[in-house]
């Protein structure tokens, strides 16, 4: 909350200016961008080159690494029409959600986006006007101690459940040799979006839907579904340590970076930090896709990722599409790869010698990428975020020890609800 409010106590700010007044002051842009990780120093990177480039100034806005945070202040601005940001970097799910107040990207793009998973540009495309660009993919994966799994004689688990038995085993073996602190596993329990991402992971994973089906029904409310709950509420207080109900991502690295898990469902963004020269596990962890709920059964990683738009009240539309077109480049999501493990959109890059020297796992990630789980956000459309908030408290409830059953019911009855009143 404290991040909320200090990111609306900027919006309070920006929200002085307003469109159309006239300026003859050079062209200066402003770009809303993430401070997860290093993605802060890796826009300030490119929009410096860009500036050098072409002569354009521009500032970068920093926004909440929640976000669900980031997206009630976008709805603020948006809603304010202020012409205070230029180009913003918008969560996959929000362009259904955000398209009205945002630009026709297709007469600034050329032929750009038919280099991009075509999956993504039909995403951004909503009522035939392209309204985002890719930026970068993800796609939940399960990081592990390899190491740890070799000590004590164990294999990367390929379904839930066994992930759940070696995480409870070599918690306990190793805190026989008194590291205390060791977690089995870690994930995103804080209830926010990144919550909604791990439900749908579990849920989908044991078979038991989306959410919603393809006509807009609900179908939440199944013995998959609880299933699948169940197993996740039994982590919290056993595998998991209860913290985890308020872990985002950041909170989640933290503790499996400094040696503290065994496991960590989280983006492929978290690679290149374990890696890093200072950290504790470098050359210690694996990465695969995240586990089945049965045998023989698929793993179920939710699509995310983060696309750039221009809002529609910019007083520079031209300017701010161009700095799109070169932050969603092939050269430049190359460069984000190589450095930082994030990864492209753009196909051709998974078979690049070295983006997969700096990644090694990105080989094995491209068809986990073309058929992730996509969360239930065009068929919701601009209900989206109220569907994921249900979700995602409800979720909350069941970790924290609510009866899974009737909290699923409750849940189901409330999605029905709202889809009367959408009409979705």
């Amino acid at each position: 909350m404290h991040r909320l409010a200090g990111a609306l106590g900027v919006a309070a700010l920006l929200l002085g200016a307003g469109p159309g007044q006239a300026t003859t002051a050079p062209v200066t842009l402003s770009i809303a961008c993430g401070a997860l990780g290093v993605e802060l120093q890796l826009c300030a990177d490119a929009v410096g080159r860009w500036e050098k480039q072409t002569g354009v100034a521009v500032k970068i806005v920093t926004t909440p690494n929640s976000s669900t945070d980031r997206l009630a202040l976008y709805l603020q601005m948006l809603g304010a029409h202020t012409d205070a940001l230029d180009v913003l970097q918008i969560d996959v799910v929000w362009a259904g959600m955000l398209a009205s107040h945002l630009t026709d990207l297709a007469p600034y793009m050329g032929d750009a986006p038919a280099g991009h998973f075509p999956a993504l540009i039909a995403n951004d495309t909503v009522d035939g006007r392209l309204v985002a660009m890719p930026w970068w993919t993800d796609v939940g994966v399960l990081y592990y101690r390899k190491d740890l799994l070799a000590r004590h004689g164990f294999q990367p688990p390929r379904t839930w459940a066994e992930m759940t038995t070696i995480a409870a085993a070599v918690q306990q073996g190793e805190r026989r040799r008194g590291r205390r602190k060791l977690w089995g596993f870690v994930f995103q329990g804080r209830a926010y979006e990144g919550l909604t991402c791990n439900a749908l992971e579990w849920i989908a994973s044991f078979g038991g839907g989306t959410i919603l089906d393809d006509t807009g029904k609900v179908t939440v409310d199944n013995p998959a579904s609880r299933q699948a709950l169940t197993l996740a509420a039994s982590w919290v207080g056993g595998i998991a340590p209860r913290g985890v109900l308020n872990y985002d991502e950041e909170a989640a690295r933290g503790v499996f970076q400094t040696g503290n898990a065994v496991f960590m469902r989280n983006w492929p963004y978290a690679w290149a930090l374990a890696q890093g020269a200072d950290s504790p596990v470098r050359g210690k962890v694996g990465v695969i896709p995240l586990p089945a709920g049965s045998p023989g059964g698929t793993s179920a990683g939710v699509l995310g990722g983060w696309h750039l738009a221009v809002s529609r009240y910019s007083r520079h539309p031209a300017e701010a599409a161009a700095l799109v077109r070169f932050l969603t480049s092939a050269a430049e999501q190359k460069r984000r790869a190589v450095r930082a493990s994030y990864n492209p959109t753009v196909p051709a890059l998974y078979q690049d010698p070295q983006v997969l020297e700096a990644n090694p796992f990105f080989a094995d990630l491209l068809t986990p990428l073309e058929s992730a789980t996509a969360r239930p956000s065009r068929r919701a459309g601009p209900h989206y975020n109220r569907l994921s908030s249900d979700l995602w408290r409800a979720t909350h409830d069941i970790l924290a020890g609510a009866p899974v059953a009737a909290r699923i019911t409750a849940l189901a009855t409330d999605l029905r609800r709202l889809r009367y009143r959408a009409q979705w």
